[in-house]
């Protein structure tokens, strides 16, 4: 192989080791989101923040100080999209917390689910059952007490 060959493949592979090397691709989303700390199933800490961007693979975050290396980290980010047009989402992820400094935390995900998150009181809508006028005029009975 020639010397110029070997050295151009040397320098790709060198920018490659220099860059971003993550394989998952990551998307610049800042939502809100809740965090605990984890230690044989026990809370050890609490707090808020916000992401920096998420991968299938890791998240990026603000939580305002360092948090401790290798240890079990669960979020709940503010899911932007509701479900059906109607119901707030959040996202649950848990995993362990690989980087951290003043600035920014970073983690590996090891689950991820999505749940329904609950609707503020004065943002719900009035409910079948109880909303005595609503029973009226669906047929169902009332009750004295």
């Amino acid at each position: 192989m020639d010397s110029a060959m070997a050295s151009s493949k040397r320098g790709e592979r060198g920018e490659n080791i220099a860059g971003d090397r993550r394989s998952d691709r990551r998307y610049e989303m800042q939502l809100e989101l809740r965090w605990r700390l984890l230690h044989r199933r026990k809370v050890q800490d609490a707090g808020a923040g916000h992401t920096i961007d998420l991968s299938s693979g890791g998240v990026a975050f603000e939580v305002g100080r360092k948090l401790p290396l290798g240890l079990k980290i669960e979020l709940s980010v503010a899911w932007p999209v509701l479900l059906q047009r109607v119901a707030p989402m959040q996202l649950v992820i848990s995993g362990l917390i690989v980087r951290s400094d003043s600035a920014r935390t970073a983690m590996r995900i090891h689950q991820h689910e999505f749940r329904t998150a609950g609707t503020p009181p004065d943002q719900r809508s009035p409910s079948i059952s109880g909303n005595p006028a609503t029973r009226a005029t669906t047929g169902m009975p009332r009750f004295s007490s």
